[in-house]
């Protein structure tokens, strides 16, 4: 039995609420159980100068985790004068993922940036971060091409991510806090809508795995994302 009573295929109760920000071109409260990630698009008409001159659009993302989005008060690190590792991981992590589902050239020469904060954490933050933060990109997408600014539409497949593990010797789907901490081995996997691999993230704490263990994470995974794009289709009108 998982510690949250769930059944080993099944997600923690997904939510995502659009619109919560005012002045973002998009934005979401992803809830994923009692994981809770505001995700914000911010759409400038400038890219960074690797980019500039090629016709090529950017999407990029920022991460971070309030000081009492855990049990206890983390230092935020800003006071510190530089990011954490985990946190330019992260952060790194969301915009290549992200930015798989897009077509840059269509996206025109501009750059939007995701903004994933963390308001509350209990598992698979940068899962969730991924998953909204694909919703924000759609709905600044959105109104790009409401205007006309952009013609042909440069998100040709959803993005959503979800965490796999083994967890008391059976293979469980979307980890919790209490499980992550105690998982054998933990994944984290990142898909498009088309069920099409863009990162996987495998280790073992404690324990080794198989490749067929590793093929029935992967099968777990895709059932999960596959309920993920469902939510961010309904959320988001696509």
């Amino acid at each position: 039995m998982r510690p949250s009573g769930r059944t080993l295929d099944q997600m923690r109760d997904v939510s995502i609420e659009t619109g919560v920000t005012k002045h973002a071109e998009g934005s979401c409260m992803i809830r994923v159980g009692d994981t809770h990630v505001l995700c914000t698009a911010t759409l400038e008409e400038r890219v960074p100068p690797f980019v500039k001159g090629t016709g090529l659009g950017w999407v990029t993302a920022e991460y971070g985790m309030l000081p009492r989005s855990t049990t206890s008060r983390m230092r935020r690190e800003a006071t510190a004068g530089k990011q954490g590792g985990r946190t330019v991981e992260i952060q790194r992590l969301i915009g290549r993922s992200l930015r798989a589902g897009v077509d840059r050239v269509a996206l025109g020469e501009r750059q939007i940036t995701i903004d994933c904060d963390v308001i509350q954490a209990d598992g698979g933050t940068r899962c969730a971060a991924i998953t909204g933060g694909w919703v924000a990109l759609r709905l600044a997408v959105n109104k790009l091409m409401k205007v006309g600014d952009v013609t042909s539409d440069p998100l040709v497949d959803p993005v959503a991510a979800v965490s796999c593990g083994i967890y008391a010797g059976q293979r469980v789907l979307d980890l919790d806090y209490p499980e992550d901490s105690e998982a054998g081995v933990d994944g984290n996997f990142i898909m498009t809508g088309s069920k099409k691999l863009i990162e996987v993230q495998m280790s073992a704490e404690g324990q080794t795995f198989s490749r067929e263990q590793m093929t029935q994470l992967m099968d777990l995974a895709e059932k999960g994302v596959g309920e993920l794009v469902g939510l961010q289709k309904a959320a988001t009108g696509a």
